[in-house]
């Protein structure tokens, strides 16, 4: 597989990592001063640290956290390879067999699927002129799934209100209304 593989995996788990942020940013209170907290050297500066909140919050499931820590490996393991990589090797494709399997469950793969070998189609004129790994077609259906779910829920939060919040006169409860 060419370069092209390497920069999918590379930018598509920027793209996620993006998306993630997204969500997290949607669901926690705005900062009162410059956001800082998602910086690279700060709490939130790394996509496994993220991972790891977003899940704890529950804004993600089980499954989509191992996807996403999968995800996050195989683009660390690219970014750091002296030699070519390939999403077809066992040591990448064997971790995200899973992820595809679940990602399969999902009612938008198919569809995209299909729009995905009509686009390759419509660019280069004929189906074998210009096959796609098969390896490459599963990552790309996946981050798709992924960041457009990630970036769905993102739209549909509102800041997490505390039942009860610490001030130096005690703790109060909020008044949010009960969910």
């Amino acid at each position: 597989m060419s370069e092209r593989g390497r920069g999918a995996v590379l930018v598509g788990g920027a793209r996620v990592d993006a998306a993630l942020e997204a969500l997290l940013k949607a669901a926690l209170a705005p900062p009162s001063g410059p956001e800082t907290l998602f910086l690279t050297d700060r709490p939130l500066g790394s996509f496994g640290a993220r991972i790891a909140l977003a899940r704890r919050l529950g804004l993600i499931d089980r499954q989509v956290e191992l996807a996403l820590h999968t995800l996050r490996r195989v683009r660390n393991a690219f970014a750091h390879s002296t030699t070519q990589a390939s999403l077809s090797e066992a040591c990448h494709h064997q971790p995200l067999t899973e992820c595809y399997r679940q990602a399969r469950c999902n009612p938008l793969w198919d569809p995209l699927e299909r729009i995905l070998d009509d686009q390759l189609r419509s660019n280069t004129g004929s189906a074998d002129s210009m096959a796609l790994d098969p390896a490459l077609r599963d990552y790309i259906l996946l981050i798709t799934i992924l960041v457009a779910f990630l970036e769905a829920t993102a739209q549909q939060l509102s800041p997490l209100q505390p039942p009860v919040s610490m001030g130096f006169v005690g703790v109060s409860r909020s008044n949010a209304p009960a969910s």
